[in-house]
């Protein structure tokens, strides 16, 4: 199948794809798309681009420098509605991973008797000071699930507390230099902290939400539009790379390896391969396997680009005020999300794709969200602020 859609009339209309990539572990399966040759068996060659920041990732991505990206799902869907930047029309093609992200806490907090959500919500109250976090951007994935567990916990993430942007490899660092109680971001940046006996893990993400969207294949609306073919190889690709990861834990530690090079994560194999594998330490004594790990594909599941959950990223930026009007929010998630094209991929790379295209998940406050009726989960939650629209 694959040579016939090589060298036919669906041939990819651009051979070489400028991806860009964070260094993050769950930039994955994109990295052993390339190392596998797995985009070559689809006509094209990625040529993998290692990016410093989410906003500098979003700049490239939208002067057309990068063609692809390794992107945060909730900054896909903050450019599509414009939210800090010029709405421009995005195309969200696969989910890339779920779960596998993770809340950092200080030492020094440890030190002061919190090691849980309760116990940080408790200290708070006593209003000595006002503690600072840190997420990866503004509209990211990040700093939504951090707002998420502080306000599941009681405490308003606008109001009583101090949020900052941060790099996610600089998370760690400006956690041991002090300038930071915590932080949410994706691994390996947690489990760094926790090797250096700067932070502890108080809460994996998937503790937030199991099996949450994870990091998005995204690119602008106007790419997809003009190279179809060269998408769906694309598509086919990571998915066939997905699927080899987590077939085996051979698979996992040989990835883990390859992503510990400078060209990549630039971070010890051993700092990767553990959460990799889902083998988890908070750094306080606790041990544990996950039931929920970072999954790359899980029989498609994991990369299907349900709607809901681009629907979920746009009700958290309506309950946080950053975004300004109500949405049809439904017909948004069918625009950004090419579900045509991934089944179309899905076909060629013989991947099974779900039929339905929302599903159905509870978080860690026990509010379920299906996709249906979204102004309604806005309005449900005690903590929330959506601005009124035309403000």
């Amino acid at each position: 199948m694959a040579g016939t859609f090589v060298t036919g009339s669906d041939r990819p209309e651009k051979g070489v794809i400028k991806l860009g990539f964070m260094p993050l572990t769950d930039c994955a399966s994109l990295v052993m798309a390339s190392v596998l040759g797995l985009d070559e068996k689809y006509g094209i060659k990625l040529e993998l681009r290692r990016q410093h920041s989410w906003s500098g990732m979003r700049d490239r991505l939208l002067s057309g420098e990068l063609d692809a990206a390794h992107v945060l799902y909730g900054l896909l869907y903050g450019v599509e509605t414009g939210i800090g930047t010029p709405a421009t029309r995005m195309a969200l093609l696969m989910n890339l991973s779920r779960n596998g992200q993770a809340i950092t806490l200080s030492r020094a907090l440890a030190a002061q008797g919190i090691s849980d959500l309760g116990s940080l919500a408790a200290q708070l109250r006593k209003g000595t000071r006002r503690f600072t976090f840190a997420h990866t951007f503004p509209t990211g994935n990040h700093a939504m699930l951090l707002y998420y567990w502080l306000a599941a916990g009681g405490i308003d993430p606008l109001r009583e507390v101090q949020v900052a942007t941060v790099p996610p490899n600089q998370m760690a660092a400006n956690l041991a230099a002090g300038h930071m109680d915590g932080f949410c971001a994706g691994e390996p940046w947690s489990t760094r902290a926790m090797l250096d006996a700067s932070g502890f893990t108080a809460a994996a993400s998937q503790d937030i939400w199991p099996d949450h969207p994870g990091k998005a294949l995204g690119t602008t609306a106007a790419f997809a539009d003009a190279h179809p073919h060269a998408c769906r190889a694309l598509i086919a690709a990571v998915l066939e790379a997905a699927r080899w990861i987590d077939e085996s834990t051979e698979h996992r530690e040989a990835t883990a390896e390859v992503l510990s090079s400078p060209a990549y994560v630039n971070a010890g194999r051993g700092e990767i391969a553990a959460r990799l594998h889902g083998q988890y330490a908070n750094g306080l004594g606790r041990y544990w396997i996950d039931p929920d790990p970072l999954q790359f594909f899980a029989g498609g599941e994991a990369t299907f680009p349900y709607l809901s959950d681009g629907m979920w990223f746009m009700t958290q930026h309506r309950r946080w005020g950053l975004l300004r009007e109500e949405l049809d929010y439904a017909a948004v998630a069918a625009r950004v999300n090419r579900v045509g094209l991934y089944r179309e991929a899905a076909l060629m790379a013989r991947v099974p794709a779900p039929f339905e295209l929302l599903r159905t998940s509870m978080l860690m406050d026990g509010k379920v969200w299906t996709g249906r009726n979204p102004d309604a989960y806005i309005s449900s939650f005690p903590i929330h602020r959506p601005m009124p629209a035309g403000a």
